[in-house]
């Protein structure tokens, strides 16, 4: 069975697992910002949340961790955040912009990604130094970007990247279509992909894992129901979902 066949099994489950609430009023909105690299999992969430609490709409609102930081500190009105990157949050948190202290609900690990069938023949990190091949990072602002830099310098590697991009699923897509032979990327992207590329796992002493935390904002109008999104992608029916999506346990 696919990723996505499991992940809609676990959806059905979790429609019927989800909590409900109460004080949910009718027409509620909630806005919840998250990473790119929680599209798919975040999409089965927030059906199952909307399940849960008649009368709520869930709105998603994906970009790099690091934009959705900068959107939220420019005003834009958001009652949660997740994040692929702590740094990102604990700016949020010096600038008094969390409703309380941020959680940790999944980790994820880095990978090289190739082109099915991998027609450049890439064996490892050393061959993002080689000028010859096509190869795409991340924008190094950006948490994808970050954690991929770091498993290369942990390698002695200096990348010679031809393609620089604002998130990871930008990367994953040119990957996908042959127009670049690899990129570093987030395992649970390459489930998603669901064979459009391929996977070379980094060797142990260069893993990187990737934490993500998740926290209501202060600014939010619907605290109440804010939180309670935030307790159900905690909960263990919501970790069942993202483990289906390749994520570890926090």
């Amino acid at each position: 069975m696919t990723v996505k066949g499991i992940a809609t099994l676990a959806l059905a489950a979790l429609s019927l697992l989800a909590p409900a609430c109460a004080g949910s009023a009718e027409g509620d909105t909630l806005a919840v910002f998250a990473a790119a690299s929680l599209t798919d999992s975040f999409e089965a969430l927030a059906a199952a949340f909307e399940a849960g609490h008649p009368g709520v709409t869930v709105t998603l609102n994906f970009a790099a961790s690091s934009a959705l930081r900068e959107q939220i500190l420019a005003g834009a009105p958001a009652d949660v955040f997740a994040s692929a990157s702590a740094d990102d949050m604990n700016r949020l948190a010096a600038a008094g912009a969390l409703a309380g202290g941020p959680r940790v609900f999944a980790r994820n690990r880095m990978v090289i990604a190739v082109p099915a069938g991998n027609p450049a023949g890439v064996t490892g990190l050393a061959d993002f130094a080689d000028p010859g091949r096509l190869i795409g990072l991340c924008a190094e602002e950006i948490p994808c970007g970050r954690y991929a830099r770091e498993a290369l310098a942990s390698a002695g590697v200096t990348p010679s990247p031809d393609s620089l991009e604002p998130d990871v699923r930008a990367l994953l897509n040119k990957i996908a279509a042959g127009e670049l032979d690899a990129g570093i990327v987030y395992a649970t992207d390459v489930a998603a992909a669901e064979g459009t590329v391929g996977t070379i796992a980094l060797p142990a002493a260069h893993a990187v894992v990737a934490s993500y935390p998740i926290a209501a904002l202060a600014a939010s109008p619907r605290a109440d129901l804010a939180a309670a999104f935030v307790a159900f992608v905690l909960s263990p029916q919501a970790q069942v979902l993202l483990a289906t999506s390749g994520f570890e346990a926090p």
